[in-house]
């Protein structure tokens, strides 16, 4: 009988460790769910915040595209050097369009629209000449600053 007690307060014991054991091992795969969940939010929230950004300026390039086509309408109602520039809000931006030169062979009318949309700003450059009432657009390209 003095033989089943010892026995069964040896199991009493070892069932205490291991216990313990199994809690420290369930903590440990907790704390590396937790890292690796954390860890995975983060990136969601950078792409995120990255994807907005690249929209942003997607959005900008397209109100300059914008403001460079009424310009080249405004160039053909008006032609050079008439026809200075002007600022139009397009969409959720603005587009401010400068006119330079006098449209000739020699002094090409240059055309920059600069589109702007919080605070991304994209920039298109066209140099077009005028001749025998016909606009010829030379070059169109963006503007890196």
């Amino acid at each position: 009988m003095v033989q089943k007690v010892e026995v069964s307060k040896q199991l009493w014991e070892d069932n205490k460790i291991m216990q313990g054991q199994a809690m420290i091992t369930l903590l440990f795969f907790m704390v590396i769910g937790v890292t690796v969940t954390a860890g995975a939010i983060g990136l969601i929230l950078i792409n995120s915040i990255n994807g907005s950004k690249q929209q942003q300026g997607e959005l900008a390039y397209q109100v300059a595209e914008s403001g460079m086509e009424n310009a080249l309408i405004r160039v053909l109602r008006t032609p050079p050097p008439a026809y200075p520039g002007e600022t139009l809000t397009v969409g959720g931006g603005t587009a401010t369009i400068t006119a330079t030169g006098s449209g000739t062979a020699i002094d090409p009318y240059v055309i920059v629209s600069r589109g702007q949309v919080g605070n991304f700003l994209r920039q298109i450059e066209v140099k077009t000449q005028y001749q025998n009432n016909l606009l010829q657009i030379i070059s169109q390209k963006e503007v890196f600053q």
